[in-house]
């Protein structure tokens, strides 16, 4: 195995189990300011909160939380951790255009990288957050247990990032709408209507909505449908089905999956907290490689027309 670490941040929603099967032995945490004015780092086990009452707890949308990146201190220490003990380190963030995390990175990079002269790191903005992240993540690790270089397994990341979609309904777009992800018009029509959007990544590194869907139904047979159009080798992929706080929903879309793709694998997961601020309850989304995103996301709206046209 290559020696260097893989080291995201706590917006990868990767859970104990998940990081120790792929060696993943640190990541930065990023903080989560609390309605009562506490300030705490965010946990990927949920080991201190239940995720169950934590999204039951923003249902009606009065309650505030709101998150920051991890203070320079934190990373400079996480990285020092590795580098003392002779460690290189490929550092995967969240996208930049929703945190500062990488381009504080690169910076503390820079700052070591004269303090260790014979240590590499190398920072990769996901352009993802979530379970993208968190694929992206994994990717890396098997890259690196495969024997590649750090500089390989970089390269692989930032040349594979614009391969990992989303798609599935959302509940509301409130929180979304409230913390910068979407356009307040998108998000009041669809809280207005009682409609489920749903939305895949863009080249940019956001969330964009393709298409609105009356009733969880409709949204899963078009999600379906929407896989098959962009899904790439079902059959050797582990798919996740990531939620918030809708498991009943996720074990039925999970079945879906496994029905119309057979997959390696098919893992449910939670919508960590540090994105959980900012998705809110009601996301039930399957995360996959497949087609890389076009620019515009032409090919992917066309996609989407087709199959709410063949709903009409």
């Amino acid at each position: 195995m290559s020696d260097f670490v893989i080291i995201p941040d706590t917006s990868c929603d990767l859970i104990r189990p998940l990081r120790e099967r792929f060696g993943i032995d640190d990541y930065i945490s990023g903080l989560v300011y609390f309605p009562d004015g506490r300030c705490e780092k965010s946990d990927l086990d949920w080991e201190r909160y239940d995720p169950k009452e934590f999204y039951e707890s923003m249902k009606d949308r009065k309650v505030n939380y709101k998150t920051s990146c991890a203070p320079t201190g934190d990373i400079i220490e996480t990285f020092e951790r590795h580098l003392k003990q002779g460690k290189d380190i490929l550092c995967i963030t969240l996208s930049s255009a929703l945190s500062g995390t990488f381009q504080t990175c690169e910076l503390v990079k820079n700052q070591l990288s004269e303090k260790y002269p014979d240590r590499k790191i190398i920072c990769v903005d996901s352009m993802r957050y979530s379970t993208a992240l968190s694929m992206l993540v994994i990717a890396a690790a098997v890259k690196r247990s495969e024997g590649a270089t750090l500089e390989e397994t970089a390269e692989f990341v930032d040349k594979n990032k614009h391969c990992l979609h989303q798609i599935g309904p959302m509940d509301d777009l409130f929180f979304l709408c409230k913390t910068g992800r979407i356009s307040n018009f998108k998000a009041f029509f669809g809280t207005l209507v009682g409609i489920n959007p749903m939305a895949d990544f863009n080249r940019g590194g956001l969330s964009e909505v393709l298409g609105k869907f009356k009733g969880k139904k409709l949204a899963f047979d078009a999600a379906i449908k929407y896989m098959h159009k962009t899904i790439k080798n079902p059959q050797e992929q582990i798919i996740f089905v990531t939620h918030s706080n809708r498991p009943a929903a996720a074990e039925m879309l999970k079945e879906m999956i496994i029905k119309e793709f057979n997959p390696k694998e098919v893992i449910i997961s939670h919508v960590g907290m540090s994105c959980g601020v900012s998705v809110g309850p009601g996301l039930c989304a399957a995360f996959y490689w497949g087609e890389e995103i076009s620019e515009g996301m032409v090919n992917e709206k066309a996609i989407m027309q087709e199959i709410i046209d063949s709903q009409k």
